[in-house]
């Protein structure tokens, strides 16, 4: 793959110029940059969906497989087994292979050479796709991944989050694509198939380009990386791993700060010579023809002049409830759920939680994390049971899909009803990184990490004393998610967490775990955390 001289500017926002780089053909490379760099916009030009100002992205006529940071299904009524074999396109092959052979039964003789070539585009297409095995194929990777055969039966659009991420990672595996595009790819996986897409993207026969805000994935998976230059607008390309970039990358920093240093004493140095020869007598003729000559040297270097990359702000949060809450903020006693066409989920399920708790629920993708928190919101109402707050407690709630972002308003409107003015809003806004006319873009052309930080800002503005958080974490760069956890380990309320990000677990300061779907209720510990996510038994 290569880049070609390509330029691309949204209005008057630069996104590429004049950029370029190689890949190999084999190559697995990490896309890194600042949020808005461009990252997912390099995707979107690969994939046909953003045309360039100028110059061109050459990937020849290789098929390219895509999972995207956020998981749509274009036929959400399809069963996993359905999508997953339609990743290769086989039966849409076969349906126009049969048509092609009834239409041959009756064509005229003009007509018959351009089915006849068709044919042969259609059977090659079979060929590629490794027809004969493909079930095979399938099935193998179906038991790699550990997916569940009772999901197989299952509609796409009734899987959990975690569910969907490691249906859609299959099926892009399963696509027999020669490049891979992967955006945020680890999200909602649980240790052991992020260990097997770990080792089966790095002897991957073809390309593969990772956006990922894991590091340790990263690391593991790559052999380069493609770094996206927000300051200058160009791309460069790195040998190693993340890690070996960012020394790399901070080794050029401070040498083109050393230089740039340098330019600067030697710009002064001429800039006061060229004054003083300004300040000279007239007739001092020798001094002011160094002047002159000086003069036409200090533009010179004036123009070579590097610039320094700008440096980008980050996150600021502090997070405090308005009122203390009670004694019990949250009480559930002997709660029953399913949905309509499946088990349930868990039956006489209780626990409490206390004031100022940090309370983790864990279990495997499917049992019902994200669906307990939805009881709990009242978005969903259970079969049987009771949960009840304290009257003193106070909600602010974050969902693993972003959901209760309305997509049509701006991310002001977004922020309304929290007793604000929209001056006290802006101001909060920054310390998410939304400046200027910023605050007036859609929800719905926002990036998924863009929309988590106007989620967390939601979720600061409410000042609630009780906070249910699922998969906070996702779609947040490393250093955000660092800063948020340091955050929510300060807050002086209660927490009640979904999350599979083992460090940001750590760092916020749990004291008990709910290990569903046995509903036992264990102590916490980093020893049991690691063995949860090492196991992938009980914890996800």
């Amino acid at each position: 793959m290569r880049g070609q001289n390509f330029s691309l500017s949204f209005g008057t926002e630069v996104i590429y110029d004049d950029a370029e780089f190689y890949i190999g053909d084999t190559d697995k490379v990490g896309i890194v940059g600042v949020n808005g760099a461009g990252k997912t916009t390099l995707f979107n030009v690969i994939l046909g969906r953003q045309e360039l100002d100028r110059g061109r992205i050459i990937t020849g006529n290789s098929r390219i497989g895509y999972l995207p940071q956020v998981i749509e299904f274009d036929d959400a009524q399809k069963t996993v087994w359905e999508y997953l074999y339609d990743a290769r396109g086989i039966r849409a092959l076969e349906a126009e292979l049969n048509e092609i052979y009834e239409k041959l039964a009756t064509a005229d003789e003009a007509e018959q050479d351009f089915l006849l070539k068709r044919l042969s585009v259609v059977q090659s297409g079979l060929d590629g796709a490794d027809v004969y095995n493909a079930e095979n194929i399938l099935l193998e990777l179906i038991f790699d991944m550990q997916i569940d055969d009772k999901l197989l039966d299952m509609r796409v659009c009734d899987l959990s989050g975690g569910q969907k991420s490691k249906i859609a990672f299959a099926h892009v595996l399963f696509s027999n694509a020669q490049i891979l595009l992967l955006d945020e790819p680890t999200n909602h996986l649980d240790a052991s198939t992020k260990g097997f897409v770990t080792e089966y993207l790095k002897s991957y026969k073809g390309n593969v380009l990772i956006i990922s805000h894991d590091v340790d994935f990263l690391n593991a998976v790559v052999g380069k990386i493609l770094f996206v230059n927000k300051s200058t607008h160009k791309t460069a390309v790195y040998d190693g791993n993340y890690t070996a970039f960012k020394r790399k990358y901070a080794q050029e920093q401070l040498l083109k700060e050393l230089r740039i240093t340098q330019q600067e004493q030697e710009i002064k140095k001429l800039a006061d010579f060229v004054q003083k020869a300004r300040q000279a007598s007239q007739t001092n003729h020798n001094l002011k023809r160094m002047g002159q000559d000086r003069e036409v040297k200090l533009a010179k270097a004036i123009a070579a002049l590097e610039k320094r990359d700008k440096e980008y702000k980050h996150v600021k949060m502090r997070i405090e409830p308005k009122t203390s809450g009670g004694k019990i903020p949250l009480e559930v006693k002997n709660l029953t759920f399913g949905y309509a066409d499946g088990n349930n989920l868990y039956k006489d399920l209780s626990f409490s939680l206390a004031t100022d708790e940090r309370f983790l629920v864990v279990g495997e993708n499917g049992v019902g994390k994200s669906t307990l928190l939805k009881l709990i919101m009242g978005i969903l109402q259970p079969k049987g049971g009771e949960i009840s707050f304290s009257q003193k407690t106070s909600i602010a709630y974050y969902a693993q899909e972003l959901e209760l972002l309305d997509a049509d308003r701006s991310v002001l409107d977004n922020t309304d009803g929290n007793d604000y003015t929209d001056v006290q809003r802006r101001n909060i806004l920054g310390n998410f990184l939304f400046s200027g006319d910023t605050v007036f873009k859609k929800i719905s052309v926002l990036s998924p990490g863009e929309r988590a930080r106007v989620a967390l800002c939601k979720l600061l503005l409410k000042r609630a004393n009780m906070l249910i958080l699922d998969e906070p974490t996702n779609h947040l760069d490393p250093d955000t998610q660092a800063i948020i956890g340091e955050n929510f380990r300060d807050y002086t309320g209660t927490i009640l967490l979904v999350s599979h990000n083992p460090d940001f677990v750590e760092q916020v300061g749990i004291t008990r775990m709910l290990v569903l779907p046995e509903g036992k209720i264990v102590d916490y510990s980093k020893e049991l955390l690691s063995y949860y996510y090492i196991l992938n038994t009980d914890f996800v």
